[in-house]
């Protein structure tokens, strides 16, 4: 069974990484961290998906309240379990994570330009398109 689990002194040395023609798009687990721990003042949540006690990916969302929103900041599933689903089911449970919270009513994220991937992905979820910032495509769903 799929879950997140909240990055902690446990087990923020797990070693995950995306594909190499994956790397132009998504930043590290160490710069995910980092991300976290600058956006610590806005709740931020850096976690690992779990599928039992396997760990196949990471993410980090934080609340923007500047925006009246929650910035649903990165999602990467590692290299060695892409293409099973689990990014989907992943996007799915962080929803309903943010939907529980009821903080914002609103998530944007971004993505760079040429990943096909994750627009098809967020697009199946209602994401869309807001603005453009260079390579950045932001998008933005009504919880």
């Amino acid at each position: 069974m799929l879950r997140l689990e909240d990055v902690n002194e446990k087990n923020w040395r797990l070693r995950l990484g995306v594909s190499e023609g994956q790397r132009g798009y998504v930043a590290n687990s160490s710069v995910l961290l980092a991300r976290a721990y600058a956006y610590r003042d806005r709740r931020s949540r850096a976690f690992f998906v779990f599928d039992g006690d396997i760990p196949v990916g990471m993410g980090l969302y934080y609340d923007v309240p500047d925006c009246g929103c929650y910035s649903f900041s990165q999602l990467f599933i590692d290299a060695r379990f892409q293409g099973r689903g689990y990014g989907r089911s992943a996007t799915a449970l962080v929803l309903d994570a943010l939907r529980r919270d009821g903080r914002f009513k609103r998530v944007e994220l971004c993505y760079i330009e040429g990943n096909i991937a994750a627009k098809s992905l967020y697009e199946s979820f209602g994401f869309r398109e807001t603005e453009r910032d260079g390579d950045e495509i932001v998008l933005a769903l009504e919880l």
